[in-house]
């Protein structure tokens, strides 16, 4: 039997209790998300350019995000698919306004959250939760979007 959202954030949360761990988990997860998508963007689309030009090598990923957050929650699945449009929306932005690639900013970002959060750990004195399986790289996120749906008064668990 899959597991449920509170179930996913319930085992995330056990190595994720120290005030300044959680601290650096709002600020790390966010800009790992995004730098991982920026870089995944950045990849050059190579020979399937002129069959499908609006192709990003992001959206495999994006893909692969969606079918894990629908199966454990369609309300979670919706703000992360908010968030996504967002930072995509950023990542053309980028393109469009400015004349330097995105990948230095998101590789230099990417690289120094992580540190952040291996720091985190650290301090929590647990390991990160990805160690024990890997869909704990797709629950951070959502884990911290789950405390913004409370404090909104935001359902997200199937009755």
């Amino acid at each position: 039997m899959a597991r449920t959202a509170d179930e996913w954030f319930e085992a995330y949360g056990h190595s994720h209790k120290n005030p300044l761990n959680k601290l650096i988990h709002w600020l790390c997860v966010p800009l790992i998300t995004l730098s991982l998508l920026a870089l995944l963007w950045e990849i050059p689309i190579g020979p399937i350019e002129g069959f499908a030009p609006w192709f990003h090598w992001a959206y495999i990923l994006i893909v692969i995000a969606m079918v894990f957050y629908l199966r454990i929650s369609t309300v979670i699945a919706v703000g992360m698919l908010v968030a996504t449009v967002c930072a995509l929306g950023l990542f053309n932005l980028w393109d469009s306004s400015l004349d330097m690639p995105l990948w230095p900013w998101a590789l230099g970002t990417f690289v120094v959250a992580w540190i952040g959060q291996f720091i985190g750990h650290a301090i929590e004195g647990e390991k990160p939760s990805f160690m024990e399986d890997i869909q704990f790289l797709l629950v951070g996120p959502a884990w911290l979007l789950h405390f913004i749906y409370r404090k909104l008064g935001i359902r997200y668990q199937r009755s």
